[in-house]
């Protein structure tokens, strides 16, 4: 997995030697040598990792670190912070600057790369989440409910070293809400749940902590979750491994308290991000299959679900019937009450025809006064029965508008129609429930017309 790496650093001598390393990986690499020029081409080159020297002069790794998290351009690309040996302070002034990782002098190439490698991972994840969030924005749709969550969340601590968990819980029981578990099967059903954060120990005595994260990353609802991993300093196997298999970040052993609760905020803070792009994209894409005057779903979603269940139907499945809807002189109401009472009217019946199908239908409003019902596993005579329900329902009762100052009487025509043999095509379905609409309007209207194969 190749990336392409900035590396920042005003000593001449490391930035060639940190080129040269990484270039024999076949990483694509560019340099500078001072914090402003670092800005700048993170803003215009995009890379996905930032390699960042914390001892420069005029702006600081910390302060180009803090810049590069607070512009919108540069927020999502991981930046490790390069420190001395024992930079114990500097790697907690770091993570609360938005540091995501770190690298201590003289640089261990082994572990380097396995870092780079585990924060390439994250990046291309939160790559294609904002590249759909911006496709999503090109096609119009703007509207989200989303809001980016506080920085305190709920950790799962796994341990069942009992003394070592009750530590870590105090420290991060400030900030967060922390949850203890000692088995790993229980951990694992705790971390499917509203779990922000999972703090484990790689090393425990009753069970296999990287075997318990390598669960957690490939499970469906827990492959998300950023993982710490608890490693003992000189077990280096474990640590390297750890990184392999997903965990977001290492804390070694003898745990620094400061440093946890960085290291935490880190974390918690890119899954609020990621959450956040997730929660819009989501919205985005029922977005552009919901019509958004009555909730039901659109052409788009109907056209989709139906070519499935007539191909089903095709090879030996149920049949497939449609009920094509219209309200009955729908543009006189818009004519004699305006269009808002129009829409009232359109979302009402739209109400009125959800509360009158069953679960597994499908109502849809295809355009104007135009809805549509699709049902599976449904026969002719079910599918009349159920038009001829929505039918009196529809027009049993008047409708509101104006916050009740007005009641107007509708009608509804319906066509029906039901998939016939193998050949059968959903445009050709569709097509004779539309013929059925359009001999119910030709014949008085408010009422109901099937039309067979």
């Amino acid at each position: 997995m190749t990336a392409r790496i900035l590396v920042v650093d005003d000593v001449e001598a490391n930035v060639r030697l940190l080129e040269a390393k990484l270039t024999a990986e076949y990483y694509d690499v560019i340099s500078c040598h001072d914090g402003a020029t670092a800005l700048e081409l993170a803003a215009s080159e995009q890379p996905d990792i930032v390699l960042l020297d914390v001892m420069m002069p005029g702006m600081d790794g910390f302060e180009t670190c803090r810049r590069l998290k607070a512009d919108a351009l540069t927020r999502h690309i991981p930046v490790v912070l390069v420190t001395a040996l024992d930079g114990r302070d500097d790697r907690i002034q770091g993570l609360d600057a938005g540091a995501d990782d770190f690298l201590t002098k003289p640089l261990d190439d082994v572990i380097m790369f396995a870092r780079v490698r585990s924060l390439t991972r994250l990046k291309l994840v939160i790559d294609e989440l904002r590249e759909r969030e911006e496709s999503g924005r090109r096609l119009g749709l703007n509207e989200t409910s989303s809001k980016m969550r506080g920085a305190g969340g709920r950790v799962l601590i796994v341990d069942d070293n009992a003394r070592q968990a009750a530590r870590i819980a105090e420290v991060l029981g400030s900030e967060h809400r922390p949850l203890i578990e000692s088995d790993p099967e229980s951990a694992m059903l705790t971390a499917r749940g509203p779990v922000d954060l999972v703090v484990l120990n790689a090393r425990a005595e009753g069970f296999d902590g990287l075997r318990l994260a390598a669960q957690l990353r490939s499970g469906e609802a827990t492959r998300h979750l950023p993982l710490v991993a608890v490693v003992d300093p000189d077990d280096r196997q474990r640590l390297l491994k750890a990184l392999e298999i997903g965990v977001n970040d290492v804390l070694s052993r003898p745990i620094d308290t400061e440093e946890l609760a960085a290291r935490a905020r880190t974390q918690i803070r890119r899954k609020r991000y990621s959450d956040f792009l997730r929660d819009r994209l989501d919205h985005r894409m029922e977005l552009a299959v919901t019509d958004p005057l009555t909730g039901l779903h659109n052409r788009r979603y109907m056209s989709g679900q139906l070519l499935a269940l007539m191909r089903r139907a095709a090879r030996g499945g149920e049949p497939v019937a449609v009920l094509a809807f219209d309200i009955d002189h729908f543009k006189a109401i818009n004519d004699t009450f305006g269009h808002d009472a129009g829409d009232e009217v359109l979302r009402e019946f739209a109400v009125r025809i959800a509360t009158n199908v069953r679960a597994i239908d499908l109502p849809c409003r295809t355009g104007g006064e135009e809805f549509v019902v699709v049902m599976p596993a449904t026969g002719m005579e079910a599918a009349q029965r159920i038009a001829e329900r929505i039918r009196l329902h529809a027009s049993g009762t008047p409708y509101r508008v104006y916050g009740g100052r007005e009641l107007l009487d509708v009608t509804i025509s319906i066509g029906v129609a039901v998939s016939g043999d193998r050949n059968d095509t959903p445009e050709a379905l569709l097509k004779r429930a539309d013929e059925g609409l359009y001999e119910a309007k030709q014949t008085g209207r408010n009422r109901v017309v099937a039309r067979a194969a």
